[in-house]
């Protein structure tokens, strides 16, 4: 199989028009008034790099402070002129279903700007871009057969119940699914009739900026959907803090959920978080083996580790530990020889997002105090047994098991976001749920048995907002997705994510004669019900 280098890929798709631009500047809506000193004033730039093979793919104008107060004032003004906020349900349902058949086209170029930007392996990127249609066509859908109701009440009245849209709503998305994540955000607010202002990550918003060229084609109003680069401390933060913003919706560690969980709150604005993981993954002495292997393989080294639901805790039932290690550990070292350039579609794992995340996995193994390494815990250097791909120019480090970690030790404990994962055995179904739940976190989980009593009892103790039995990491746009403890509040996907971005209003009517009304005279004496 002959692969195409990445920089090959990304000048061939360049000639097309098909991929991205070298540089994307500063947004195109900004209208100045003014030769403001902004306006004219160059912009700083952020350079996206491939963290596989450490090279510059583009630049981005990062947004400035009067630009990001521009853009919301802006979206505030597309919201109140009504054009998508008072727009009906079947036009957004329209619209929707159109853009999920433009981003439906540019699925191949989608998948290899993620794969270029974020180290993952085309494999992934493609299988995962497939489903991203699905999120617009599922809120599309809820649009058209999503109803509101009467509520009961007492005399003649008619009290109906609508949802509305909160207004302008901010939205902040990590780099280790760019696009993905963002789409799982944007169809709801979308869908509920918000205007909507993205920050993507620094390192990664290639993909997002390209997304957003779709939305004209498929009749989205200017100022529906604004995207913004920059960075979370800055660009961020001002979206986070701005009155006029009433939701804020992240996906980010649990340090700056709370953060910024503190200054949302302070303007009484809506709050969702999906935040850190560390998710425990019990197998228990009847599983069947190849199968359990398989599936803790894949919760724990796709995406490299760095998915906040990875399978980062493997709790092992004592009569199936040494043969389930045997074949993980074969596992592991099938996965490590595999591994070579993202683009090419026999790589098995990619990159870290970049050297400063790769230093801090290096820094917490070496201050590894207890268990011991069976494989990996080391940066990879050298060239790929694969492909020769050369791992010194990126940032990659190989799956990595270590058994009998304490506890209370922080790489039982702490967010790796990263190929790592600790072993550990137990003996009894209620050590093994003690132990899964021995984590403030509590996003995912996994349970592996054949038993259908002991699957259920199991995922029902386990302090988690998802829970996998025999499978890991499946995701629907219908099935709501969110953590409990330190692992976020509110929840993506389903009907509950288009609730969470509108709001009920209820109006109620008198439908009494006018006879009927006039009888209805407080202070005339008559002992009515108030209220």
């Amino acid at each position: 199989m002959r692969v195409v280098p990445a920089d090959g890929i990304k000048v061939s798709l360049q000639r097309k028009g098909l991929l991205f631009q070298d540089h994307y500047r500063r947004p195109s809506f900004v209208q100045w008034k003014d030769k403001s000193p902004s306006a004219i004033r160059d912009p700083e730039r952020i350079t996206v790099t491939n963290p596989a093979n450490g090279k510059r793919l583009c630049t981005v104008d990062a947004a400035s402070s009067d630009e990001v107060e521009w853009a919301v004032s802006h979206a505030q003004t597309t919201f109140d002129s009504g054009i998508w906020s008072k727009a009906s349900s079947m036009h957004r349902s329209s619209v929707l279903s159109r853009l999920a058949d433009s981003l439906q086209r540019r699925i191949p170029d989608m998948a290899q700007i993620d794969t270029l930007q974020t180290g993952r392996p085309i494999r992934e990127m493609n299988a995962q871009m497939s489903r991203l249609p699905d999120w617009l066509s599922y809120y599309a859908a809820l649009l058209r057969t999503n109803q509101g109701f009467v509520a009961p009440t007492q005399g003649k009245l008619l009290n109906y119940i609508q949802r509305v849209p909160l207004g302008v709503v901010a939205q902040i998305t990590p780099f280790n699914h760019p696009l993905f994540i963002a789409i799982k955000k944007i169809a709801p607010a979308l869908a509920a009739g918000n205007s909507v202002i993205v920050k993507p990550s620094e390192l990664t918003p290639i993909s997002l900026l390209e997304f957003a060229n779709l939305t004209q084609e498929a009749g989205l109003p200017d100022g529906v959907l604004t995207i913004l680069p920059g960075y979370g401390h800055t660009t961020g933060k001002q979206l986070a803090t701005h009155p006029l913003v009433r939701k804020v919706d992240i996906t980010a560690g649990t340090l700056t959920g709370r953060a910024l969980g503190a200054i949302v709150g302070s303007n009484l604005a809506a709050f969702t978080a999906e935040l850190g993981g560390k998710a425990p993954i019990l197998i228990f002495d009847d599983a069947d083996v190849v199968s359990a292997v398989n599936g803790v393989a894949f919760a724990a080294f796709v995406a490299s580790g760095q998915t906040c639901v990875s399978g980062t805790r493997i709790i092992i039932q004592e009569n199936i530990y040494e043969s389930f290690m045997t074949e993980l550990l074969k596992k592991v070292e099938s996965i490590t020889q595999r591994m070579g350039d993202p683009m090419d579609e026999r790589c098995s794992m990619g990159s870290i997002i970049s050297s400063h995340h790769l230093n801090r996995i290096d820094d917490m193994i070496a201050r590894q105090q207890s268990g011991t390494i069976l494989t990996g815990g080391k940066r990879m250097m050298g060239k790929s047994l694969l492909d020769h791909f050369d791992f010194s120019h990126g940032s990659f480090y190989p799956p990595t098991v270590i058994s009998d970690v304490d506890v209370s030790h922080e790489l039982w404990q702490e967010e790796i976001f990263g190929p790592v994962v600790v072993v550990k055995k137990f003996s009894t179904e209620s050590e093994g749920v003690r132990l899964a739940n021995a984590s403030k976190y509590g996003l995912g989980a996994g349970v592996w048995t054949q038993d259908l009593s002991r699957a259920h009892r199991v995922a029902a103790n386990i302090d988690a907002g998802l829970v996998w039995v025999n499978t890991h990491h499946r995701n629907d746009p219908s099935s709501p997705w969110g953590g409990m403890k330190e692992s976020g509040i509110g929840r993506e996907n389903g009907i509950e994510a288009l609730e969470a971005y509108s709001q009920s209003k209820s109006t109620i009517v008198n439908v009494a004669s006018v006879d009927e009304s006039r009888t209805d005279d407080w202070f005339g004496g008559e002992p009515k019900r108030y209220g």
